[in-house]
């Protein structure tokens, strides 16, 4: 028996009773201190992370991150230099625990689907290795067919598929092992446009219907965070940048990064944000981040701002506005505003800029 493994289990354990960690839930995802690295390069860096049963957690962030690096350890097929820190799933300590073992279902960018297969098969195919007998197979195949909306699908081959059917099958096969955490890694970046909406919303409603599934989802689409997740983990060379409700992060930024990330950002110089004798004019620490839809366009004198529109861009319902400040003409503000509400903007007109104090954010640089 390995007792130094016994007493440290033991140790962390009672550290998560009396909250000197961040553990998960019981059936959750529990990962302490890692750091990866390859070679020089530090691609995770002391990372620690609890995700509760049943949350869907996206991992956002620009390549080379670290964010597919998590997903992986997480998986069991990171391979470097140097790896340390430890990983708990559904309570079970999975550190050193082979891929094949860890009952997680995975999602690749490439779906992976078998090409000589018939849908069935291809669903099957975990359940096949796992000496599943045949009447439980059937049973839960046809379950996770009906789940992704492909009952009657079963018979087909992958290339009679549309890329977005081709998703749930492999939706499917990741599902019907009843896994105990469901891995996505970039599950949309394949699809166009339309298709993308369609099946994030298929996403959104597959884990309405499995309430009790942990999701795990890396992507660099910040509409994927928005629309998607419980939580979101915004990643930066390595290290946590912010993680918390995808409107937390979206209204609260911690800094510049972050607001810049998820989502266009206005940072201005306090002073220029504020007027004088209010208690954050003088703030030179920090800067005040508005959002385009916080500012509203008005008639020059009757708002906080004054400027000159450089130009303007139609995205049909809505309407991108650039103003140029008069006391910061170095960088553009942007405003967006609705079609056919307010002001008509037009480029090189004189304008003022609205906005309510609160929508103003102090944000680190």
């Amino acid at each position: 028996m390995n007792t130094a493994g016994v007493a440290d289990e033991a140790a962390h354990d009672a550290a998560c009773a009396r909250g000197q960690v961040a553990c998960a839930q019981a059936d959750g995802v529990d990962i302490e201190g890692l750091t990866v690295r390859y070679g020089v390069r530090t691609v995770l860096d002391d990372l620690s992370l609890s995700i509760a049963r049943g949350e869907f957690l996206t991992v956002l962030g620009r390549s080379g991150c670290g964010k597919t690096t998590l997903l992986r350890f997480i998986a069991g097929f990171v391979k470097a230099d140097f790896v340390t820190g430890r990983l708990r799933v559904a309570g079970r300590d999975l550190t050193h625990e082979s891929a094949h073992r860890r009952n997680l279902g995975l999602l690749f960018q490439n779906y992976a689907l078998f090409p000589h297969l018939s849908v069935f098969e291809n669903v099957a195919f975990g359940l096949r290795a796992r000496r599943t007998n045949a009447a439980e197979i059937a049973r839960r195949v046809a379950d996770a067919l009906k789940l992704v909306q492909l009952a009657d699908a079963g018979h087909v081959m992958p290339a009679q598929l549309s890329g977005g059917m081709q998703q749930r099958v492999a939706l499917a096969r990741a599902l019907v092992i009843e896994p105990d955490v469901l891995l996505l890694d970039e599950p949309l970046s394949a699809l166009d446009a339309n298709l993308r909406a369609s099946v994030r919303s298929e996403l959104k409603a597959l884990h309405e219907r499995l309430p009790n599934l942990t999701i795990v989802c890396v992507t660099h689409d910040q509409d994927d965070a928005l629309v998607l997740s419980d939580r979101t983990l915004l990643m930066r060379d390595g290290r946590i940048a912010q993680i918390g409700t995808p409107q937390a992060l979206y209204d609260a930024p911690a800094d510049a990064f972050v607001a810049r990330y998820l989502g266009a950002a206005n940072l201005l110089p306090p002073r220029v944000a504020f007027p004088i004798g209010d208690a954050r004019y003088g703030e030179r620490e920090r800067l005040a981040c508005l959002r385009p839809e916080s500012l509203r366009l008005a008639p020059l004198g009757k708002g906080h701002l004054h400027g000159t529109i450089t130009s303007v861009d139609w995205y049909g319902p809505a309407l991108s506005v650039s103003v140029e400040l008069d006391a910061m003409r170095e960088t553009p503000v942007f405003v967006m505003t609705a079609r056919g509400q307010g002001m008509t903007p037009e480029k090189g007109a004189r304008v003022s800029l609205g906005y309510e104090a609160d929508h103003v954010v102090l944000v680190a640089p």
